[in-house]
């Protein structure tokens, strides 16, 4: 770009009414993500403005007098322009799982210039359940690792809902309920997702005041860099979940009772038609202006995973048009931005009168549709593109933060794409990510945020050849080969949901699966073993590669988790058949099995307990919130709630410290009573256990003890290890029950 194409481009700024110092303003924050991530190469590249765009965000790339020129008509684009330049043209690549950035000493120069525009206006990121699954607790600094992995991935509207407890606090206290009064209603930190739909109060709590202010700060420096570079974040706003004490305050009022049936007890809504719903809609999003700013992006999921009182068609029209007016008193230019999930989740519930009346009764142009789980169901194709108002196509792929190699690749390669050129999907103006929980499966990621800056379909085998030099820093022929493998086993997408977990993480049983341990896969177990054999072929070249090392260890870890399964199935056959000496085999393979998998995870900070825990202990500024934190964090990923909960081990997780610390002694103590049985000829009580164990679940949870923070081992080492001890096996175990 010559001096007078620059001076006409910040004329045309000047013209058109653009903000010459926001420009200048998203050009900063560029550089310094730049210097965060290139230190040594930064002052290689250069970061301009690109205002002549039209209504979609754009970004061009060029070479001059050898650096690199990033031009974008915001800080995404300009972000983006840089991870495309990183990808296409150094080969390297940045997940959460792994980053290569070994450079070439000479950047390659761009022939002419590259140019790039979205075909979507919004590109979403995140879900509520993210926010605990993945982040309770998180600082700035991780914060500030994400917003960069967001603006490099084309990111500009992602949810932020960090410190909305905060907000109530002074909602609340302005109309003139006590500490105490809230004390009860604000629940533990690891639990605001479902606090915020309305599912539950109280749980983990009480919530120390330290932390709504700390997060209050948190949630300042969150916005203040996603603004800075040109996102558009989505905050909350007031869906009826109000306080038990409210009654006390206003006993006129209009409450109902809702229960989430999840083991937790009622919360209290209040109705739509109490003159008070708007009024404190109002205040909500007042004070929420006055503390964080807006962008207009308000996120209302009034029925989340609760069915409404009648489905009367008037009723939901009513309902709808009254939570969107209590935006608009506060704010004229309110978008209300609403999970689809209850379209999917409860569709018995949501016919298409129902969903049509909901929808109705907001304007077109102040509604946004989030089909939550586009990938897994398509619910934009059974209500005519949600009726006309404008929707994203999303991705949700992870449910509770569960570890498992698993995948629609395909699908996700493809669909968008086909969706935009479906002449029914209405107003599809965006795409986005909202899984539950993050840091695991980046290829997943990488390849739906691939489409941001494309509007066709995807060729999945040129995809991940590139995907895998980027990440290996080569194109291996074995890597290569082991993800031929996977793309037709562990991500082809058939048959489940989402991914299958081990039944090492299930609650002791004879049975296969738990009601949360679901153990089908989408392939057969020993389909997946030439994967294995490749990348253990692969590791003489790609060893090297950070990336390379957690796709070993995964898929180690997935293969070996696998085998629990006909494992279990021997010593369940032995105990019947009281084979003594085969359960006494099995039952031990079993528990080893257990302990070799935790020692492979330990050599990779992306699978250990002692951060999740250390982190959680990290955010309390007294013994005593120390101590709540880490109940929260182990509570979550255990049992959900308390003994009795019907949730244990929906947020199951596969990390070293919890497999020997917690599954591997519950299996213990099981096996000590069927070893038992067996030697007296006794029949097992598997209740009696279930109820003895969930005693010894709580305990865990109600202990403070401390894990490994740092990495053990090798994991290349360790990956070959259990290679030599269990391939053989395996073969001999999977001929077998052919």
């Amino acid at each position: 770009m010559n001096k007078k194409r620059i001076l006409t481009a910040l004329s045309l700024v000047w013209v058109l009414g653009l903000p010459l110092r926001l420009s200048a303003q998203h050009a900063n924050e560029v550089t310094g993500l730049i210097k965060r991530i290139l230190p040594k190469q930064a002052a290689s590249f250069i970061v301009e403005p690109l205002p002549d765009v039209a209504e979609k965000d754009a970004f061009e790339i060029e070479s001059r007098q050898g650096k690199i020129v990033l031009r974008g008509n915001n800080g995404v684009s300009q972000a983006s322009a840089l991870y495309y330049y990183l990808t296409e043209y150094c080969h390297c690549q940045i997940t959460w799982n792994g980053t290569q950035l070994k450079l070439p000493t000479t950047l390659p120069a761009i022939q002419g210039v590259v140019h790039r525009t979205t075909p979507y206006e919004y590109r979403y990121y995140l879900n509520y359940c993210t926010f605990n699954y993945s982040m309770s607790w998180w600082d700035w600094s991780r914060w500030e690792k994400e917003i960069d992995w967001m603006a490099l991935h084309g990111i500009n509207t992602p949810l932020a809902i960090t410190g909305e407890e905060y907000v109530w606090y002074e909602v609340y206290k302005e109309m003139g309920f006590t500490d105490e009064d809230l004390s009860a209603f604000f629940c533990g930190p690891a639990y605001f997702a479902w606090f915020w739909m309305g599912n539950l109060d109280g749980w983990g709590g009480p919530l120390p005041l330290s932390w709504m202010t700390s997060h209050r700060d948190l949630q300042k420096k969150i916005l203040q860099r996603e603004r800075a570079l040109g996102m558009k974040p989505v905050l909350a706003s007031f869906t009826g979940h109000v306080p038990a004490s409210f009654q006390k305050y206003f006993p006129k009022a209009k409450l109902k009772k809702t229960n989430w049936t999840n083991g937790f007890a009622d919360t209290w809504i209040l109705d739509s038609e109490d003159p008070m719903f708007a009024k404190i809609g109002k205040k909500f999003l007042e004070a929420q202006t006055r503390l964080y700013g807006t962008d207009h992006l308000y996120s209302s999921d009034t029925f989340n995973e609760n069915e409404p009182p009648t489905d009367d068609t008037a009723y939901l029209a009513t309902l709808s048009a009254r939570i969107y007016e209590s935006m608009r008193q506060a704010d004229t230019a309110a978008t209300w931005v609403m999970q689809g999930w209850l379209f999917y989740s409860d569709r018995k519930f949501w016919k298409a009168p129902q969903i049509k009346a909901l929808l109705d009764a907001v304007p077109d142009n102040h509604m946004l549709l989030l089909d939550l789980a586009t990938e897994i169901e398509p619910v934009w194709k059974r209500t005519e593109s949600f009726y006309g108002k404008p929707w994203i196509w999303n991705m949700l792929h992870n449910f509770g933060g569960n570890v498992s190699l698993f995948g629609r690749i395909e699908t996700v390669a493809q669909q968008p794409a086909l969706a935009l050129q479906d002449g029914k999907h209405g107003k599809l103006q965006g795409i986005g990510l909202t899984m539950e929980a993050i840091e695991q499966t980046p290829v997943l990621y990488e390849l739906m945020t691939q489409h941001i800056w494309q509007d066709s379909v995807i060729d999945v085998n040129n995809w991940l050849n590139k995907y895998i030099r980027n990440r290996y820093g080569s194109l291996n022929a074995n890597a290569v080969a082991a993800w031929q493998v996977m793309k037709t086993t562990v991500y082809n997408g058939q048959n489940i949901r989402d991914g299958a977990e081990s039944i090492i993480t299930g609650r002791p049983t004879f049975d296969s699966a738990t009601k949360w341990t679901k153990t089908r896969l989408n392939y057969k177990g020993e389909d997946l073993l030439p994967a294995w054999d490749s990348m253990i072929a692969a590791i003489s070249q790609c060893a090297g590669s950070d990336g390379f090392q957690y796709d070993l260890v995964d898929l180690t870890r997935q293969v070996l988790a696998n085998y629990a399964q006909p494992l279990q199935h021997q010593w369940v056959t032995a105990w019947k058949a009281k084979d003594k000496a085969a359960f006494k085999k099995y039952s031990t393979a079993f528990l080893q099995l257990i302990s070799d998998i935790d020692t492979l995870l330990a050599t990779r900070k992306d699978f250990l307990l002692g951060k999740w825990i250390a982190d959680a202990r990290a955010c309390g500024t007294t013994a005593q919130e120390k101590a709540l934190y880490e109940h929260n964090a182990r509570d979550l990923i255990t049992l959900w709630g308390d003994a009795n909960s019907p949730l244990h081990e929906y947020s199951c997780r596969q990390w070293s410290g919890l497999l020997n610390d917690f599954y591997k002694p519950r299996w213990q103590q099981y096996f000590a009573l069927l070893d038992s049985a067996l030697q007296k000829g006794d029949t097992v009580n598997q209740e009696a256990f279930e109820q003895r164990i969930q005693q010894w679940e709580w305990k865990w949870v109600n202990t403070q003890k401390s894990f490994p923070v740092t990495t053990k081992g090798q994991s290349v080492a360790q990956a070959q290890r259990l290679y030599n001890k269990y391939r053989k096996v395996l073969k001999e175990v999977y001929m077998s029950s052919l």
